[in-house]
């Protein structure tokens, strides 16, 4: 997603985690992990975990290119709704990442009365 990392780091009962953070954003992402032994650590099932994380992008379609190319797999390709343009893609541990941004909306010429 083309996201830097900003900050990581163990937690004291040994968990690690990461804050991601797009160019021009102050928002964070914040990706914990906790390994086997770890007080929080829980064993993954695929699917039941995280149904999926979407991510608003300029440009639906050339990012959903972009992610293909690095290797996520296709899960539903772009379409319109309404004024929203969509995608969906699988990463490689098979969770959906949805692609979400505005619809580019033809030009309507004005009418004269």
């Amino acid at each position: 997603m083309g996201m830097q990392v900003i900050l990581k780091g163990e937690m004291r009962h040994g968990g690690k985690y990461v804050h991601l953070r797009s160019a021009g954003s102050t928002q964070r992402l914040e990706l914990n992990y906790y390994p086997v032994k770890n007080m929080f650590y829980e064993r993954f099932r695929s699917g039941s975990e995280l149904d999926h994380i979407a991510f608003w992008v300029n440009d639906v379609d050339r990012k959903y290119g972009e992610l293909l190319a690095k290797g996520a797999k296709d899960a539903v390709r772009p379409f319109r709704e309404g004024r929203y343009k969509l995608a969906f893609l699988k990463d490689p541990d098979g969770i959906w990442i949805e692609l979400i941004g505005l619809s580019a909306r033809p030009h309507r010429p004005c009418r004269s009365k």
